[in-house]
């Protein structure tokens, strides 16, 4: 379920809410996806502050990118699959392949730079996870 205010944002928009299965149709119908993963506007705070920058990117791009909400229950698969460790997140996809993430609330300018520079970028797999700081691996000794 979504916060009240992202799915008001849904419906004035008019922006589908897709799940893992719905993925590869929806980004073959669209040359660049911009996927939203709110995750829990309850827990996160931010959720809702990137809800509402979501349609003013959309905007200000001149609508380059086709946004698209996942909904809560794919959130986790599709993080795999993206390999981002924060919430909430915009994953861009050009023709279906990853360009980039951005994670948390940004300022303004940091977005707009940021999703310049995502457009134009090659695609790639997505980054290696990286752990937060203060985590550290154990090695396993047999």
């Amino acid at each position: 379920m979504f916060s009240p205010l992202l799915q008001s944002i849904i419906e004035r928009e008019g922006f589908d809410v897709i799940d893992a299965s719905g993925l590869d149709g929806f980004t073959a119908a669209h040359d660049y996806v911009a996927l939203f993963f709110s995750g829990d506007a309850d827990r996160l705070m931010e959720s809702n502050d990137v809800a509402v920058v979501l349609p003013e990117l959309h905007k200000a791009f001149d609508r380059v990118f086709t946004p698209a909400i996942v909904n809560r229950e794919s959130e986790r698969e599709l993080q795999r699959k993206y390999r981002f460790n924060a919430y909430p997140a915009i994953v861009f996809l050009k023709d279906g392949e990853y360009q980039g993430v951005l994670q948390n609330v940004l300022d303004w300018d940091d977005y707009l730079r940021e999703v310049s520079a995502i457009l134009v970028s090659p695609t790639s797999a997505p980054p290696a996870y990286e752990l937060p700081e203060g985590c550290a691996v154990s090695a396993v000794k047999h």
